[in-house]
């Protein structure tokens, strides 16, 4: 009997465990963890809390407490990058009293030893015109402490300058070309005008555009420019995006160019201002989808705007940085690679310094300019594009960028720097890339010639296509024109009267469609004849002369664009700045081959280019 009793109490305890599961976690067991994690589970009451839940709500005071701690450090850093940009930012004003006072002190010294007066007259002169901070004697004596803390603070000051107030690329409208000209037959304008940021600054825009489109969309392609850089810039790119039967807009960043503004935010900012852009192309309903190509900061600005904007259709993404404080860290070791003896916390420092410094004059923290944290949520098709021999930017940025990439992307990499020309088989491969992202119909494509210069600007391929197969590639404008009038000649004398202009009229309706943003500047063919013919005159004399700089030469070539941006010229000159702020201005010197470069603060002609200060 008693077994029998057992048996039904040991079945229906397992019907209960197997009801309410509670094999595990019973208080027979002897895992008093088990015991814990089933006992007063659900109670809020502090003293009757079991070991687990208590262990949680310290891992959660300390988590806490470490957020905190980190959010103390970085508001500690700003503060002492604040202290530190103070005590290393140049004040004009006061510089410039101080190197009066040193001039003064040099000539009433040599005025008392005799002599030299002429050339004390040369110095003085060459002080006040060029406003240099880096002559030999408006400097304290060499090895002294006040000419090392000098040559510091002149250092810094470039650097912070390299940042955030770069030479402005000069140039004129006419260097973009002719208004309205032909390419490969068809009639092509382009559009400048301003837009107004939200921070009230006006950008300098060229919009061009097919005439004859037979759809009142049509995909768009925004080129945003590198640093210390122009919309002319688009130039070279020019003819293969038109060739795709799409339009294209470039515009002056802020502080770039024609823009408004004092600063350059190398991204930061920038998006803002192709957030404008985006918002009033989307507005002129002639658009039906919208492409990115970016180079260097217009890349990065692309990379920083593609994740608050997936209806952007693809993106080329030709060198950005990954983020702003690895590059400049990146720098501080070319200095170690030069010899220059670089401890970790002078670089800590001055980078700490650098952002304290931007903080203040451009208000913008250097470390919110890191496109590596907005691709993880970018899903945008990209496109990246590094050169192999790139040592400003170098492709381990683009490498780090496409592998966080959370979008579908594709990286090559092409022969040459930073800013050299880009070669003809990037060009195929971005061209296949906007075609499948912004699914361009194949009839409206150009089909260009292997042998044609495609970095050569469109208004130079003016005729049509020849289907002659000896290989010429284009017929003459003229010719075709010849051709054009004797078609209508002969259409007309077998036409009653009246029926031309309404025949024109049709033709227009058909296929033109105009753009709001170019009505003034459509013109009737007569007049598109005379723009091309001045748009050739124009291109056979484009440079990037000032303007009163003329050599005489009358066959000078279009655009170097190689000479616009970062050059290496410019990329010297930086890293000679860093040299001096670490007090190595023989090493500056040797970097740049010998000295003779200008100062990051210098105005005047680089390598043929007019380059002035925001």
């Amino acid at each position: 009997m008693g077994n029998d009793q057992s048996t039904v109490i040991e079945e229906e305890r397992r019907m209960l465990e197997s009801l309410y599961e509670i094999s595990e976690g019973r208080l027979d067991t002897p895992d008093r963890e088990h015991v814990n994690s089933k006992v007063n589970s659900g109670t809020s009451a502090p003293n009757c809390q079991p070991s687990h839940t208590l262990r949680e709500i310290e891992e959660e005071r300390m988590r806490l407490e470490r957020e905190e701690e980190a959010v103390r450090r970085a508001q500690d850093e700003v503060v002492e990058g604040e202290r530190l940009a103070g005590l290393l930012d140049i004040d004009d004003s006061r510089h410039r009293e101080w190197v009066a006072s040193q001039l003064r002190e040099r000539e009433q010294s040599l005025s008392r030893q005799g002599g030299g007066g002429s050339a004390r007259i040369e110095r003085n002169d060459s002080l006040a015109s060029t406003g240099s901070t880096r002559s030999q004697s408006s400097q304290p004596e060499k090895g002294s402490i006040g000419s090392f803390v000098q040559m510091a603070k002149t250092g810094y000051q470039e650097l912070v300058n390299a940042i955030i107030r770069p030479p402005r690329a000069k140039y004129s409208e006419e260097h973009l070309g002719p208004p309205a000209f032909s390419f490969l037959g068809k009639r092509f304008t382009r559009t400048d005008f301003t837009l107004q940021t939200k921070r009230g600054l006006n950008l300098q825009c060229s919009h061009w555009e097919p005439v004859e489109r037979t759809v009142e969309r049509i995909p768009v392609v925004i080129y945003m420019h590198g640093n210390a850089s122009a919309r002319v810039e688009v130039l070279p790119q020019l003819t293969v995006l038109l060739s795709l039967g799409v339009a294209v807009f470039a515009f002056d960043f802020a502080g770039s160019g024609k823009s408004d503004g004092e600063h350059v935010t190398l991204g930061y900012f920038e998006r803002e201002d192709l957030l404008c852009v985006v918002a009033h192309l989307r507005a002129t309903d002639v658009v039906s989808t919208i492409a990115l190509w970016g180079r260097s900061m217009g890349a990065v600005t692309a990379l920083m705007h593609g994740d608050r904007d997936p209806s952007i259709a693809g993106m080329v993404l030709d060198s950005p940085f990954s983020d702003l404080t690895r590059l400049c860290e990146e720098m501080v070791d070319k200095a170690r690679d030069q010899g220059i003896n670089v401890p970790g916390f002078v670089s800590s420092v001055a980078i700490r310094a650098l952002r304290g410094s931007v903080r203040r004059q451009a208000d913008f923290d250097i470390r919110d300019v890191s496109p590596i944290a907005h691709v993880p949520h970018c899903f945008i098709p990209a496109l990246f594009v590094a050169a192999e021999n790139d040592d400003f930017i170098t492709k381990a940025h683009s490498q780090s960028l496409y592998d966080a990439y959370a979008g579908d992307a594709n990286m090559i990499v092409v022969d040459g720097d930073h800013n050299s020309s880009r070669p003809r088989f990037m060009f195929d491969s971005v061209s296949i890339f906007l075609q499948a992202c912004l699914q361009i119909p194949p009839e409206w494509q150009f089909q260009l010639h292997p042998s044609m210069n495609i970095m050569i600007a469109p208004w130079r391929y003016p005729g049509v296509q020849s289907s002659d197969p000896s290989g010429s590639i284009l017929l003459s404008a003229m010719s075709q024109q010849q051709q054009q009038q004797s078609r209508m000649q002969k259409l007309n004398a077998t036409s009653p009267p009246g029926m031309e202009s309404r025949r024109q009229q049709q033709q227009q309706q058909m296929h033109t469609v105009t753009s709001p943003t170019r009505q003034a500047t459509v013109e009737d063919d007569s007049d598109s004849d005379q723009e091309d013919q001045k748009g050739a005159e124009l291109a056979a004399g484009l440079d990037f002369a000032d303007d009163d700089y003329d050599d005489g030469d009358e066959d000078r070539a279009d655009i170097d664009t190689e000479k616009l941006g970062m050059t290496t010229e410019r990329q010297r000159e930086i890293q000679g700045s860093l040299f001096r702020m670490l007090g190595h201005d023989n090493g500056a010197s040797s970097f740049q081959h010998g000295g003779g470069q200008a100062g990051i603060g210098d105005n005047g002609a680089k390598d043929g280019m007019a380059v002035d200060r925001a």
